[in-house]
């Protein structure tokens, strides 16, 4: 059984180091998953790599990438242990600050690792950071979080995954990716870009009412116009919305229950 993954911790300066082996795992990663993602990650995605300045020669710093989004929208990233608490998560998010986990996975978990490490959150997560229209959707979605009784917290959390995490967006006529899901996983953009699984319009009602799991290649994937769309989309009766997903209870799964 593998070592449970552990959060590094900052030195003097504020800076985390990685070793010859962790910066290699990045590059392969990040080798690998760009000949993906060239042909099928959405423009804003490839323009805040391009803005954040990604290589596959070393393993972005935390307080650099925070600096940068800083000056291009105003949003920032923390460095957190892997999980948080959603109340933190929620919080973090209404403030424009993004959790960042600062270990990187081992090379036995090149392809699929349930926890967030830092390939995910910084490759995955920050690009997108850098659009204006999608750092309000974060933030209102941690505001509209942090208001919600509860019960109903769970159910919200569907419009996160369905979106940050495996969104897919049209763009010229084609469909693109932009969720940090796709992105950090190399099975996942793989999957994706194969149109192997459903693809629906976005629409609040129906997310609200699909489950899923994280331990597989998603079954269905949720289409937005663009991101003006994504942050106006919170402007509705969410909790009424939640209210009636709850009532009209969820949708036949596309999927077998976990063993």
């Amino acid at each position: 059984m593998s070592a449970p993954y552990v959060s590094k911790t900052a030195d003097a300066d504020g800076r985390f180091n990685y070793d010859a082996e962790e910066t290699d795992v990045w590059r392969t990663l990040y080798t690998r998953q760009m000949k993906t993602l060239a042909p099928f990650a959405c423009r804003a995605y490839l323009d805040g790599q391009a803005q954040l300045g990604f290589s596959p020669d070393h393993i972005p710093q935390v307080s650099e990438v925070d600096a940068r989004l800083g000056e291009l929208t105003g949003a920032g990233v923390e460095p957190v242990a892997a999980l948080i608490p959603q109340k933190q998560f929620s919080t973090l998010l209404s403030q424009r600050r993004f959790p960042v986990a600062t270990f990187i996975r081992r090379r036995e978990d090149l392809d699929y690792i349930e926890e967030p490490d830092i390939f995910h959150e910084v490759f995955g997560h920050c690009p997108m950071l850098t659009d204006p229209e999608f750092c309000k959707f974060m933030e209102r979605f941690g505001e509209l979080a942090l208001s919600l009784p509860a019960g109903q917290i769970k159910r919200l959390y569907r419009l996160w995954w369905f979106t940050v995490e495996f969104g897919l967006i049209r763009e010229d006529g084609q469909i693109k990716a932009f969720g940090a899901g796709i992105m950090s996983s190399p099975s996942e953009a793989a999957h994706a870009a194969a149109g192997q699984a459903e693809t629906l319009p976005f629409d609040l009602l129906t997310i609200f009412r699909t489950d899923y799991r994280i331990d597989i290649v998603q079954p269905v994937y949720f289409v937005i116009d663009d991101f003006g769309q994504l942050a106006e989309s919170l402007n509705a009766d969410i909790p009424s919305l939640l209210e009636e997903a709850e009532r009209k209870g969820d949708l036949p799964r596309r999927f077998d229950l976990a063993a």
